[in-house]
């Protein structure tokens, strides 16, 4: 991806007039040489949304990446190229970086597995920063065993023997923001769960009203957002408001005078978000901080050491190519719901394929305490086989 460094070439992130204005790296970032030592080969950089500014995967530049999944639907960015080449079979994994959605997004439109770990997990030095209080170095894989080992490498975690989850948690209000029938992703997460660790463990919530009542610093986002139950659950558009203004503080203090002077061409959406992020403010930012720390604290204790939350990673599966921007606003604003989740608490997350709905790939995400990396990867290694035979099932009954 070309948001990470590898010495001796330019780091363009995704725009030829930052490629341009740059000169090549002087040394290659330590994810990339950490799977190296381990005895990765690096076969190339790929394709990015421009600046990591979006989860669509368009890039008017460099060209759109192509869903091996659904060629006519987007790819799912920032990190669009890294997926399709794994699901594509072009490589067995790759390396993403994911902010706002941009490793989980790509991950659920390709139909594979994308994993975001815990904030501050893995070293971002030698990364393009968009937003340091949310990046991270995120990778692809097609299978849980490569998904894991690359997680090994990567995370330095020790060999452990598999943990029991004590509570999967499915929250009732996130899945009402599915556009496709709910049951298609639940039955066989819940068939797989009880199969291999029992029913007794798997609760149902109402996710938004304990965020409202367990984060008082939201408040200040609250009164701004549309009491709309169907596209948005309020105290979970609060806290994706919350996220999206320090997401544009932070970028505007890492990019606004590159921006400024260069003055880049940039693609239609892209430049909308870029200018509003230089006209950000910082008003409300020491309230995020809050948001974040609250929040935090809230969904720890919530899952405990070895809970899981499951939530879908997006509402819908991938838009069409060159959708109308407006359109893409309105899904963009209901999937941040979901994607804010793991950003503001730091949590780790991965993305799961869950098959196809009407011929387009669906995913659902399952979340675990930020620290319990190792806890995540071994649970999707153990669950993943048990899934692939319900989804069967449930594909012929949808």
């Amino acid at each position: 991806m070309t948001s990470f460094d590898i010495e001796g070439h330019v780091t363009g992130f995704g725009n030829p007039d930052w490629a341009r204005t740059h000169v090549p790296a002087s040394s290659t970032a330590p994810a990339v040489l950490d799977v190296l030592k381990a005895g990765a080969t690096c076969v190339g950089k790929t394709v990015m949304d421009e600046m990591a500014y979006s989860i669509i995967g368009e890039n008017k530049h460099y060209g759109t990446p192509r869903n091996p999944c659904a060629p006519d639907r987007v790819p799912g960015g920032s990190s669009s190229g890294s997926a399709v080449a794994v699901g594509a079979m072009l490589v067995d994994f790759s390396l993403g970086t994911d902010t706002g959605g941009s490793v989980r997004v790509p991950a659920s439109y390709c139909g594979i597995l994308g994993f975001r770990p815990s904030h501050n997990a893995v070293s971002t030095v030698g990364v393009i920063p968009m937003a340091q209080s949310l990046d991270t170095v995120g990778w692809f894989a097609r299978e849980p065993s490569v998904l894991k080992q690359v997680g090994r490498v990567l995370l330095e975690l020790p060999d452990e023997d598999p943990v029991r989850p004590s509570q999967i948690i499915i929250p009732r209000d996130c899945f009402q923001l599915l556009g496709i029938p709910t049951e298609r992703l639940t039955q066989a997460l819940v068939r797989s769960v009880e199969k291999l660790h029992g029913g007794d463990i798997i609760k149902h919530s109402i996710l938004g009203d304990y965020v409202r009542d367990n984060v008082p610093a939201l408040s200040s986002f609250l009164s701004e957002i549309n009491e709309d139950h169907v596209n948005n659950i309020p105290s979970l558009a609060a806290l994706s408001s919350a996220r999206r203004l320090l997401q544009r503080y932070e970028f505007k203090n890492n990019h606004k005078e590159w921006v400024s002077a260069v003055n880049p061409d940039l693609g239609p959406g892209i430049s909308d978000h870029v200018r509003e992020a230089l006209q950000t403010t910082e008003e409300n930012i020491d309230v995020c901080w809050s948001v974040k720390k609250e929040f935090h604290a809230a969904l720890t204790s919530l899952l405990g050491d070895f809970g899981i939350l499951a939530i879908p990673t997006v509402p819908w599966p991938p838009p069409k190519l060159q959708t109308d921007s407006s359109a893409l606003e309105v899904f963009g604003a209901k999937a941040f719901n979901l994607l804010s989740i793991a950003g503001v608490s730091g949590f780790c997350q991965v993305s799961i394929p869950m098959g196809l709905h009407g011929n387009l790939p669906i995913s659902i995400s399952l979340l675990a305490k930020c620290g319990a990396d190792g806890f995540l990867l071994d649970l999707v290694e153990t669950l993943y086989e048990s899934l692939k035979e319900h989804i069967a099932i449930a594909e012929k009954s949808f």
